[in-house]
Order: structure tokens, then sequence, then C-alpha cells
């Protein structure tokens, strides 16, 4: 290994120039990862033996109890999906709340919110919300920029709003973060933080995020009815028909969510009982709706079966070939020093832990423009995270604020990926600079999100440490 070599930033740069080119996530990070190693080797500046770790680092990831939660949370979220429960919940919302301004508006959020918390996935909520909700509330006589807006914002609360995929492979992560920064300081009998630390503590900050929505929708509707008109022929629904609609699958969020929490069930049981209890939910509305209609009124969800299996599997194989691939990519950056080089960029900093975290949010930020939150959780966070945490920070705090760093970028024009999202599914007469404009309110939310979190690290804290008291 060669003292201060400049090794490791050329492998990142590489690596981000290779993405930028369209190279799949996964051979990109192991391919710069062997071919730097080959170079190294060949040259004399690689010890080879660093590579005799891999076949461990795989078996560690194919052992890891809670990366199992991860296809059972995507087979839960994608059965939602499919079987048209969030279609049902939208429409009982939207009617219960249309005779109101900014109603429509409202009922988004609130369904978004649900499906956050279920499917956990960025890009699925915002198409399945602007197919869904878009229309409506474009002939109802919306804004198109707060309609978009509404959308694209409540679509990416699945990065923060627990049961979320994005907090369980960044618990997965800044776990084993948190146990390189305290071996680093010498503590060897290190303290450990769970994806249900992660959870609790994103729990406060997402439901004030909603909050924050709301109040937004609301007083824009209240001052100017004509951006968010109520829908005058809009009928009210039973109670007990909009209960029957929201109840089922908030019960089955709440469990899957609380039984985390109090730790009475570990995110791998947790998903399991979720993903059970969504085909459970599934079933039964085929059934309610074979009842009502004859057989050709729809497919149904039992013949949708199959696509929702290989829908998970792909996504979860397309998960974990990256975590394999970053793997990899984070052995050989070692390697070369790569965690000793970012921990002296990090000290020589000024401001100290304050300036250096300014800036690795700041980067986090920009990469959230051009790379999905799976590759800046596998790739950023092994990197950065050891040396914030060995500087330390909280490693809730951090995770929690990565997530709605990555949610904010995911907005922000022109390269967020949510903007791209609903622009492929909105007609041609909704102009793109009129979704830009609409989604820099919800920006602005979330920016003061996090500086609400900055000053109050509380706010991310105390309910894991309630919890374990």
């Amino acid at each position: 290994m060669m003292e201060g070599s400049p090794i490791p930033l050329i492998m990142f740069a590489a690596t981000f120039i290779a993405l930028l080119a369209g190279y799949p996530v996964a051979l990109t990070l192991a391919g710069t990862a062997l071919i730097a190693a080959a170079a190294g080797i060949a040259t004399g500046i690689f010890e080879p033996t660093f590579l005799l770790a891999m076949p461990s680092r795989l078996f560690g990831i194919m052992t890891n109890q809670t990366l199992i939660a991860v296809p059972l949370f995507v087979l839960m979220g994608v059965i939602l999906e499919r079987s048209r429960i969030a279609e049902e919940l939208l429409d009982a919302m939207g009617k219960q709340f249309g005779r109101l301004p900014g109603g429509l508006a409202i009922a988004v959020t609130l369904v978004g919110m649900l499906m956050a918390a279920s499917t956990g996935i960025v890009g699925a909520t915002v198409v399945t919300m602007g197919l869904m909700s878009l229309p409506s509330m474009l002939k109802a006589g919306y804004d198109e920029r707060l309609a978009t807006g509404t959308i694209c914002a409540t679509g990416t609360l699945g990065q923060i709003i627990p049961p979320s995929i994005a907090l369980v492979l960044l618990g997965d992560v800044l776990a084993n973060a948190y146990q390189q920064a305290q071996l680093s300081l010498g503590i060897f009998n290190p303290k450990t933080v769970s994806v249900g630390d992660l959870f609790a503590g994103a729990l406060v900050p997402g439901l004030l995020l909603v909050v924050l929505y709301l109040g937004y929708i609301v007083t824009r509707a209240t001052l100017n009815p004509a951006l968010a008109p109520p829908v005058r022929d809009a009928e009210r629904i039973p109670l007990t028909q909009l209960l029957g609609s929201v109840v089922a699958p908030l019960v089955l969020i709440v469990t899957v969510l609380g039984s985390i929490i109090s730790g009475f069930a570990t995110p791998t049981e947790a998903a399991g009982v979720g993903a059970l209890g969504a085909l459970l939910l599934a079933s039964l509305r085929a059934l309610r709706r074979r009842g009502a209609q004859s057989e050709s009124a729809e497919p149904g969800f039992f013949a949708n079966l199959g696509n929702i299996s290989q829908s998970t599997l792909h996504t979860t194989s397309m998960l974990f070939f990256i975590l394999i691939g970053a793997s990899l990519f984070s052995l050989v950056f070692n390697g070369y020093g790569g965690d000793e080089l970012v921990r002296a960029i990090f000290e020589d900093m000024p401001g100290g832990v304050v300036g250096a975290t300014v800036i690795v949010m700041l980067v986090i930020f920009a990469l959230g423009f051009i790379l999905d939150f799976i590759e800046i959780t596998f790739v950023v966070v092994p990197i950065v995270g050891p040396v914030l945490l060995a500087m330390g920070l909280d490693p809730i705090w951090l995770g929690v604020m990565t997530a709605i760093n990555l949610q904010t970028s995911f907005l922000t024009p022109p390269f967020g990926f949510a903007l791209f999202y609903l622009r492929g599914v909105t007609t041609p007469e909704v102009q793109t600079t009129r979704i830009y404009r609409g989604v820099v309110p919800f920006i602005v939310l979330q920016l003061l999100m996090l500086g609400i979190l900055a000053m109050f690290p509380e706010l991310t804290t105390w309910l894991p440490n309630a919890l374990k008291a």
C-alpha cells in the first residue's frame, strides 16, 4: 500500500464516470475494483492478500439476518401496489376530503404517506400516485405546480418513513460503520445500532415532514382557493366505508413498524409478517371484488402473482448484486489506504466535525442527482460513515439526516429522480418547468426539516433512547 496514494480518489472518479456513461452499477463497482487491484498487484503497490477477505465478505452478506428483510419488504410493497389497495384508499380519501379547499392534495399526501410506509420505493410511489391522482386533480381545476409538487414530494417520503427499504439498507451499513469507528478509537466492546433504532429515530422527523406538507397545502388553499378548489360534486362516503379502506393497511403498517421499534420482532420477522399480511389483504380484496363483479371484470390479483414474484425477484437481485460489487469496491479502496485518506481530509477541514458533516451532506446531496440511494448507501456511506462517527456524531442522527438529504436531492431540478418518474407518466400538456416550479416549496420544507434536526438532534434520538430505557 502506498502512503498518500491518489489511487482511491482515482477509483472514485472512474466509478462515477462509468456510471454517468450508463454502465450497470454492480459491474462498474466490481470492475473498477478488480482493474485497480490487478494494476496494483502487477506494479507491486497493492497487497494481493486483501482479496482473500472477499469470500468471507460474501458469506457475511449471505448470512446477514437483517438483509433477509429486504426481499420480504419488497414483496410487501409490490403486493400492495399491484393489488390496487392504494387506489381504493385514494378514492375513499379523495371523496372524504374532496369538498374542502386543497382536499384532494391532502388526500394524496395522506395516501402517499401510507404508500411510502408500505412500499419504501420512491419510483413506485411517484408513478402510482401520478397515474391515480394527477388526472383527478387537474380535472378538478388544481394548479399544475401544486398538484405535481405534492405528488413528487409525497412520493419521496418512502426514503424517511419507516418501514423503508432505504432505512433497512442504511441501518445495516451504519451498524458496520459504527463498529469500525469504535474499534478505531480502541473500544473493543463496541455498542451496536440496529435497523430498529434507525426506524425509531426516523419516525418523528418523517411525521413532522408530513405535517409541514399538510400545513403548506392548507395554507396555500386557504389563501388562494383557486389553486386547489374543492370538488363540488364529490360525494361523501359512509364512515364505515372509509374505515374499511383505511384500517386494514394502517393496521398492517403499524403492526410491522410497532413490532420492530418495540423490539418484539426483528426487522426480518416483521417483514415476513408484513408480506404475509399484504398477501392476505390482497387475497380478501380480490375475493370480495370477484363476488361483486363478473369473472371477466378484471384480471384479478391471483392472476398477477407471477408478475409480483418476478418483480420482487428482479428488485432483490439488483440490490444484492450492487451490494456485492460495493463490498469488493470498498475492500480494494481501503486496501489502497482510502479510509486513511478520507480521515486525513476530514481532519484537515476547517470547522472540525461540523465542517466535515456539512461537506459530506453537500456531497451526498449532489450525488443524489446522478445516483440512486442504493449506490450512495453502499458506496459513499461505508467510506465516510466510520470517519464521521469516530468524530463523535450519533449514528441514528447521521442516518436520518442522510435519508432526508437524499430525499431532498431526489426532488431538486433538473436531475431529481422523482421529477423524471412523474414526467414519464404525465401528459405532454403538463410542462416540465411547471413540475420543477411545483417542487420548490417542498424542497424548502425539507431543507427546513434538515435545519431543525441539526439544531435539535433530540428529535431523532429521544425515541430510540426512551425505548431502550
